[in-house]
């Protein structure tokens, strides 16, 4: 196993996260102006709630903690799986590479938790 996570941002699912949040907000641009305060922002929302989620989780000491905030950011994903799946549909773009990155989100994030879950040792805690 490698080097223990010293930040969130060591962690390599919050880094495909927050590479996956930058790509929505490069997709979501070219959105219609009437959207800006509807799929736009939902979207946006949820792809943010993801890397977020993963970060306070980082930071709790209990197992049971971690796993509760790694599982509430797995939702998300899903979330903006469909909204990808209605800008298609609405015709606003290919989102072909980011449904392909959204599923790798979510599998990374199953596979973080059961890591987690399975584990014999306490994941290191921010020293906040």
């Amino acid at each position: 196993m490698g080097e223990a996570a010293r930040t969130f941002e060591d962690l390599r699912v919050w880094r495909m996260a927050h590479e996956f949040v930058l790509d929505i907000y490069r997709y979501t641009q070219g959105f219609p102006a009437e959207e800006r305060f509807g799929l736009t922002s939902q979207m946006r929302r949820a792809a943010v709630s993801v890397p977020a989620n993963i970060a306070e989780g980082f930071s709790k000491r209990g197992k049971s903690e971690k796993v509760r905030f790694f599982n509430i950011s797995q939702g998300s994903p899903e979330e903006v799986h469909y909204y990808l799946i209605l800008a298609n549909d609405l015709g606003y773009g290919e989102p072909a590479q980011l449904l392909t990155s959204c599923d790798e989100v979510g599998w990374m994030l199953q596979a973080c938790c059961s890591a987690v879950r399975h584990s014999n040792f306490q994941l290191p805690a921010s020293s906040s």
